[in-house]
């Protein structure tokens, strides 16, 4: 070899030198949370996607916290991220949203939802479209779907109890999904030759994948469940124009109605891609939830029993037994919201909050760079023992006297700050509806108990069978596991 190539060999050998020794150790006016940044590229991206099969803090983030503490750095799919599992950083993280940093999740969430989605869309049109769907999700109008809501409930209870058994989450899916999709585009699937919710069904897999659209794989499947989805959207969209209502009778009347006024700033796409995201994340998160919850009940027989007699309760102190559900009797259900706080806790249906610094950032001694990727862990924070007292253990009671209504520093099941999620008390509407009455009127024994996976993009109970039983019609069964 001459000395030419030597020298080209010697030169190419020192700039990758170079290069892995500048991913390694990124560039920093002060001192970076400690940490590692991977394999050039890849980063820790495979360790942190792998499942975790159970309730505790996930391994990636519990080896970490162990190593280098509740703040530090890696690298996930090509971005230099900070996680952090620190209260108090978290929290001023949720607080300087829009000031010092913005939401920012990876390329495939905006790829699948729309790169107008309402979760990338900041300021001014970002609060526009939060009170748009206040409308839809406020309480006014949940205090009028709770009979609908409780219809529903009973309706799928009562189909359920008629079957062998019942895959709890998909069947909970389905019975949200159709709920949902009424009230904001008159949606009927018995009424539809297209199946709406198995567009749906692909993205829990792929929403936050490798982007590679490449037939087979989950990324591909995504975009083209959303592909046919927003295909839908358009043509009910087209639909109504061509044939307005006289009356709103729905959430697409009334964004319609928006968009038809002269000094609208909402857009065509940003409206379907909102129904789209909307119509996703009404159904997944809560039916994850009320899965979770059926399953908590099943494993805590004393947690049943005082759910029971709360419920109960109500029943009895009806003037007419067999009226509904009232705004008052679900507003006095004390124990129940406790249950559902314990749950979500537990069940950690928000396994990942992205944000993204806009400037350089001093916290607690460390520099964060303008541009990199903040992590807030919600399974962490509601995993640590220094919070919780013996936090795999489900108790409910823990949350007595305690203000759950909304975010904290240790309570992050839907959110924080100003991007806290909109559709809290639609889930917890349903949830304490769904429990009002399993409880007083089934009885429930699980025929599989499944597993829990979790992956940051994605966790569910899977495969939790069920059978379900009015009180006085209780199916022999020799599972043990029956309440």
């Amino acid at each position: 070899m001459g000395p030419v190539a030597l020298c080209i060999v010697a030169l190419v050998v020192i700039s990758i030198t170079h290069w892995v020794y500048r991913w390694r150790n990124p560039r920093c006016s002060g001192e970076l949370p400690p940490g590692s940044m991977g394999l050039p590229l890849l980063g820790e991206t495979l360790d942190f996607f792998a499942p975790n099969t159970s309730c505790n803090i996930p391994p990636f983030i519990k080896k970490r916290i162990d190593r280098y503490g509740p703040v530090f750095r890696t690298s996930l799919v090509g971005r230099a991220v900070i996680i952090s599992i620190d209260a108090d950083f978290s929290y001023f993280v949720f607080q300087q949203e829009g000031k010092l940093f913005k939401s920012c999740y990876p390329v495939t969430f905006n790829e699948i939802f729309g790169r107008q989605n309402v979760g990338s869309l900041h300021g001014f049109m970002y609060k526009y479209l939060k009170n748009m769907v206040l409308n839809l999700f406020g309480p006014l109008s949940l205090k009028k779907m709770l009979p609908e809501v409780e219809l529903a409930a009973y309706t799928n209870l009562k189909r359920w109890s008629s079957q062998e058994s019942v895959d709890l989450k998909d069947a909970s899916a389905s019975m949200i999904f159709d709920l949902t999709a009424k009230k904001l585009i008159s949606y009927d699937q018995e009424k539809s030759s297209d199946n709406l919710r198995e567009s749906f069904v692909a993205f829990m897999k792929g929403l936050i994948s490798f982007p590679l659209d490449i037939p087979g794989t989950a990324y591909h499947k995504c975009l083209q469940g959303r592909k046919k989805a927003m295909g839908m959207l358009k043509n009910l969209l087209q639909e109504r124009r061509a044939k307005p209502r006289e009356k709103q009778s729905d959430f697409f009347d009334y964004v319609l109605e928006e968009l038809g006024r002269e000094d609208t700033i909402l857009t065509e796409a940003i409206a379907l891609d909102l129904m789209f995201v909307l119509l996703f994340a009404s159904f997944e998160s809560t039916s994850l939830a009320m899965t979770m919850a059926t399953k908590f009940l099943l494993e805590n027989p004393l947690v049943l029993k005082e759910l029971r007699e709360e419920h109960e309760a109500i029943l009895r102190r009806r003037e007419n037994s067999n009226s509904g559900l009232t705004w008052e009797e679900y507003k006095s259900m004390t124990f129940t919201f406790q249950f559902i706080n314990e749950t979500v806790r537990m069940a950690n249906i928000v396994p990942a909050i992205f944000r993204k610094a806009l400037k350089e950032i001093k916290f607690k001694g460390y520099t964060i760079p303008a541009g990199w990727t903040v992590i807030v862990c919600p399974p962490a924070v509601h995993m640590n023992p220094a919070i919780y007292k013996d936090p795999l253990h489900f108790n409910p009671r823990r949350w007595e006297g305690m203000e759950s209504n909304g975010a904290s520093k240790h309570f992050m099941a839907f959110g924080g700050g100003m991007r806290f999620c909109v559709g809290t008390d639609f889930t917890k509407v349903q949830m304490a509806v769904f429990l009002h009455c399993l409880v007083t009127k089934y009885r429930w024994q699980a025929i599989k108990g499944g597993e829990i996976v979790r992956t940051p993009g994605l966790q569910f109970p899977n495969g939790f069978h069920v059978q379900f039983s009015e009180k006085n019609e209780l199916k022999q069964d020799t599972t043990t596991n029956c309440i």
